[in-house]
């Protein structure tokens, strides 16, 4: 079954090697997934076997692009200026690559009015959640220190650590594993979340990015090339 994967409050596409850029990335506030197969056939029937893809709305973020213009929770937005958005993916690049301030169109089927256009102003990505989509694009997630769970129990790491690795990216192929500690990025030492992000927005995605990680009490060198199809 086609797996409805939630992504983290953003809509990104292509990322800047800069990290001056990460103003211009577009963004709308909300939260998205795949259909499921289920779904995916009902809409087919409902609304025509075009109608089968598309990215479903889970969440509109108050005071957000997609707040003003009047998205909804569960919307399912299945095309960007009348080209299909076949899932989250293509709508995610779709949106990074227009510039901030630009109006664009989208086409959502809402269930009991069925299919309507929605003008949205596209708006810039917070830093925080743009270096975040960094690491996506290299395929891993990173997390803050765990607080000690208990007196005697482990010391938590210093700085972040690698809180999940994507199934076939580029950090699963470099060999990068959950649990990883984060201690430089991209030749920067880091010691904070926000040191981690600052790097990630510095390096950008399109080049490899050279990592080093603690394992175990090792230190290990790792490199994460980018994706191929951009």
């Amino acid at each position: 079954m086609r797996r409805g994967l939630l992504l983290v409050a953003l809509l990104v596409g292509l990322l800047a090697p800069s990290a001056d850029a990460a103003t211009r990335w577009g963004w709308l506030g909300v939260r998205i997934r795949d259909l499921s197969e289920q779904e995916m056939e009902d809409i087919s029937r409902r609304f025509g076997m075009r109608e089968g893809f598309g990215a479903v709305i889970v969440e509109v973020i108050k005071e957000t692009p997609a707040a003003a213009a009047g998205l909804r929770n569960g919307d399912l937005v299945v095309a960007f200026r009348d080209r299909p958005v076949v899932d989250t993916r293509s709508l995610q690049r779709a949106i990074g690559s227009t510039s901030v301030g630009e109006t664009v169109r989208l086409t959502v089927l809402r269930p009991e009015e069925g299919r309507r256009p929605v003008q949205v102003k596209v708006g810039a990505m917070p830093e925080a959640m743009a270096a975040d989509r960094v690491a996506a694009e290299y395929g891993f997630l990173v997390r803050d220190p765990e607080g000690q769970p208990e007196l005697g129990g482990a010391r938590p790491s210093a700085v972040p650590s690698v809180a999940a690795v994507i199934p076939r990216s580029p950090a699963e192929r470099a060999g990068l594993q959950v649990g990883d500690v984060l201690t430089e990025v991209a030749g920067r030492p880091v010691v904070s979340l926000d040191a981690v992000r600052e790097a990630l927005l510095a390096a950008g995605a399109e080049g490899p990015l050279p990592l080093i990680v603690r394992r175990d009490q090792e230190r290990i060198a790792v490199t994460l090339e980018p994706t191929a199809a951009r």
